[in-house]
């Protein structure tokens, strides 16, 4: 039996990519969005969505591509991660797809090593490739502060001076 794996597919520019569409809350318009101070540059900052707070990132930032004035035809992907809500800024989001998992390539050696390393696999499609993304990996932060996270797992120099206070 040939399974299926259901995704929603989205535009950035000419590309096509695609999430699970069990991770996909609604699509909505793109609302008024509130900066919020000190978020790392792809994220727009935050909207009231029906009463929840749902941080928006931008894909197009994140993918290091060039940043376009939001029209008419952009929405925002609003996904669910963890028990908690994040929405993406596409340029147009398109249709659920089914792609037969035999359609579907693991994602190149390039793109597990480098920054986008939320590409899981390539699904072939009406004669055009999909790029299949890893929510967990889309949303988190990768930026500056990713190397505080890896100091932190060291032990700090000062708890060495507090104990010789003591």
């Amino acid at each position: 039996m040939n399974r299926e794996l259901h995704i929603v597919g989205f535009q950035l520019g000419h590309e096509t990519y695609g999430v699970p569409i069990t991770s996909l809350h609604e699509i909505v318009r793109v609302p008024e969005i509130t900066a919020v101070p000190d978020a790392p540059d792809y994220i727009e900052g935050v909207i009231n969505l029906r009463g929840k707070i749902v941080s928006v990132i931008d894909l197009r930032k994140r993918f290091g591509q060039k940043k376009v004035a939001l029209a008419r035809q952009h929405r925002i992907l609003v996904v669910e991660h963890k028990g908690r809500l994040s929405g993406l800024i596409v340029d147009s989001a398109s249709e659920v797809l089914k792609i037969p998992e035999s359609d579907i390539e693991p994602a190149p050696q390039v793109f597990r090593e480098g920054r986008l390393n939320c590409v899981t696999g390539l699904g072939k499609y009406g004669g055009r490739l999909i790029v299949l993304l890893d929510m967990a990996k889309l949303l988190e932060y990768s930026g500056p502060n990713q190397a505080v996270a890896d100091v932190e797992e060291q032990p700090p120099a000062t708890n060495a001076r507090s104990a010789a206070a003591k």
